[in-house]
């Protein structure tokens, strides 16, 4: 069969992408800088069956979104983000766990001049087994070394490239020589879109448990400002009512109200002996335990002592 001509590959391409935008309610847009097509067809098999990686120009993503927005509005959002060497993830999986499986398909790759540092590179003290006319590397990047044995020997980890750095020539050649692969690449999720919104991908790394705290921090901020200014809310009443209690409490004891809660306050008022006594219980309790945690010590030391003498080898 013959290669497709042009116009029939560009028609074959939106027909493809439409049909995954109206398919697919989640996709990542992902930045494959510095990912080749071995590393490609890799990441493709490790998601077979839960995401479609779909590449592309992105003049032609655009054209074809753009031709789709009359039916699906929301994608519109995806265009301001079409931008450099992007493509597209589709799944109706589990964002966190598509992600996940994206993250661990990296490949280990080598310093290359003129790229830019994704990460800080360390190159740590050791003997580089290095002959001395290579020490002018070192002295053009600032690294201490000595010569031991014959070799050259770096003195102290280095910090020779920090994150975003530009990588120079000397650098690379270092890096290099040493057999460092300080970097690693893959398809690096810039962009999430789920059901018509769009948000950056760290939104995904909140579980529900900070939700609920940060839930719960607004809640009780709220029945701070509605309490203060006296102003009753769902949030607030719970403190109001508590608070209107003890006022009550307050006034039951210096005064001859009386209502069932108060009973047992006005009786303590009156015979303090019975709060003593009822104290006694509970402070009994709280001392026992520290002395019957020390006995039960006492007593696995001597069972110790015994079997480390041989008198336990019989029982």
């Amino acid at each position: 069969m013959g290669k497709e001509d042009k116009a029939t590959w560009k028609s074959n391409y939106f027909s493809k992408l439409i049909q995954l935008l109206e398919e697919y309610p989640k996709c990542f847009i992902v930045g494959a800088d510095n990912v080749g097509s071995k590393q490609m067809q890799q990441i493709r098999m490790s998601l077979r069956g839960a995401a479609v990686v779909l590449m592309g120009k992105n003049t032609m993503m655009r054209k074809a979104i753009r031709g789709h927005v009359e039916r699906n509005q929301a994608l519109d959002k995806l265009l301001p983000h079409i931008k450099g060497n992007v493509g597209f993830v589709f799944t109706r999986g589990e964002l966190p766990e598509i992600r996940e499986k994206l993250l661990q398909n990296k490949v280990r790759a080598p310093a290359r001049a003129g790229a830019i540092a994704p990460c800080p590179v360390v190159i740590p003290a050791q003997n580089t087994g290095l002959g001395p006319e290579k020490t002018s590397f070192f002295q053009a990047l600032s690294i201490p070394t000595k010569i031991s044995k014959g070799t050259i020997e770096i003195i102290n980890d280095v910090h020779i490239l920090k994150e975003g750095d530009k990588v120079g020539a000397s650098e690379a050649t270092l890096l290099n020589m040493l057999n460092i692969s300080p970097f690693s690449y893959g398809l690096v999720v810039e962009m999430v879109y789920d059901s018509g919104t769009i948000f950056e991908p760290k939104i995904l790394d909140i579980k529900p448990e900070d939700l609920r705290v940060k839930f719960l921090e607004g809640v009780a901020r709220l029945a701070s400002v509605c309490l203060e200014i006296s102003y009753p809310t769902i949030a607030s009443a719970p403190h109001s009512i508590a608070n209107g209690l003890k006022n009550l409490f307050a006034v039951a004891a210096v005064t001859d109200v009386e209502f069932k809660e108060a009973e047992k306050i006005k009786e303590y008022l009156k015979d303090p002996s019975k709060f003593v006594t009822a104290a006694a219980p509970v402070a009994a309790e709280a001392a026992a335990a520290p002395a019957a945690a020390k006995k039960e010590e006492v007593k696995e030391e001597a069972e110790e002592s015994d079997d480390d003498m041989g008198f336990g080898l019989f029982d």
